[in-house]
């Protein structure tokens, strides 16, 4: 018995490494569609208490998932497509050269090759943003059925995976189980939760201070909620530094200062905390350590593959010294 399991898990990861190799291009997908899914099986199941059939229910759960991916992953992509030639009229606004005064020296700097630059670098992006929309649509799709297939056969998927693990070391499962769940949640909902929160305080804030494009302005920041440490800072210091350039410093710090409070700050106050009891107990240097590896290691998957891994570890570590000093796992 003990040759045949050691037989069938070679080839179990034979047949793993094999398919990873033959869908390499749309592992992305598959992880997104698993991480969300995994997020949706509390709303799955309160749907089928409610009385609804399994089918009923995965479908349910599935399209709010699959509404709630493209209403975060389309803003920014609607924004460049929309406002593409007022973004490279802003661009050009920028003086050809811009000089700064630093104890009595004056320091020049010329801005007309990071203008060429930055024009160029939007029209790329513009282009490969088209190029990429039917890719796009069928990997959609594919997410669609994923965590549809997912969520309708949870008890199968759930037996599986729980049926290699040796019944001393299901609580370690289980304890892995509860972090990832609350790591995801921290990502998907608590990020989007505040995100929706920042677009409301955003725009009128740049009403307010009488941006021409305020909407756009608050869409992006709002979406930068999902870059953790930095978010909506990077769209306020862009701000800044065009009023520094132009001349005006005094809205560059108005802008930075008052913005900063309102738009990077004031959201996280008042959001997160009522939804911290559901989050992940990972500090955010952690977390900034995990999405930015991730990014870089992994492309645009690394931005959950990065933070659960650190969770993960770090899970791993406080399983580890637990047991080093003879406390036992807790049971949910």
């Amino acid at each position: 018995m003990t040759r045949r399991r050691t037989v069938l898990g070679i080839i179990l990861a034979l047949a793993t490494v094999l398919a990873a190799a033959l869908l390499a291009s749309v592992l992305g997908t598959v992880f997104f569609a698993i991480t969300v899914a995994y997020l949706l099986l509390p709303l799955r199941r309160r749907l089928t208490d409610r009385g609804f059939s399994d089918r009923w229910a995965s479908a349910t759960a599935t399209l709010g998932g699959f509404v709630g991916t493209v209403a975060v992953l389309s803003p920014l992509l609607v924004v460049l497509l929309l406002r593409f030639e007022s973004l490279i009229a802003l661009v050009r606004l920028l003086p050809n050269q811009f000089s700064v005064d630093l104890f009595g020296v004056t320091y020049t700097s010329t801005l007309a090759e990071a203008e060429a630059f930055a024009v160029r670098a939007l029209r790329a992006l513009a282009t490969d943003a088209a190029r990429a929309a039917p890719t796009l649509l069928v990997k959609l799709t594919l997410f669609a059925f994923l965590v549809y297939g997912l969520l309708y056969h949870e008890r199968a998927a759930k037996r599986a995976v729980f049926a290699v693990v040796p019944p001393a070391y299901r609580d370690v499962a289980r304890a892995f189980d509860d972090r990832a769940r609350e790591t995801l949640f921290a990502i998907y909902v608590l990020q989007a939760a505040t995100a929706v929160g920042t677009f409301l305080v955003a725009l009128p804030v740049f009403v307010l201070f009488g941006y021409q494009f305020p909407v756009t302005l608050a869409t992006v920041s709002a979406v930068l909620q999902f870059v953790p440490i930095l978010g909506p800072s990077l769209v306020l210091a862009g701000l800044a530094a065009f009023h520094l350039a132009v001349g005006d410093p005094t809205r560059a710090a108005l802008v930075f200062l008052v913005g900063g409070f309102l738009i990077a700050w004031l959201p996280d106050v008042l959001i997160r905390p009522r939804l911290a009891t559901e989050t992940a107990d990972l500090p955010g240097t952690l977390y900034f350590v995990g999405f930015v590896g991730g990014l870089l290691t992994l492309g645009p998957v690394g931005i959950i593959a990065g933070p659960l891994a650190v969770a993960l570890l770090v899970e791993a570590a406080e399983l580890f010294s637990a047991d080093l000093n003879g406390i036992p796992v807790a049971e949910d």
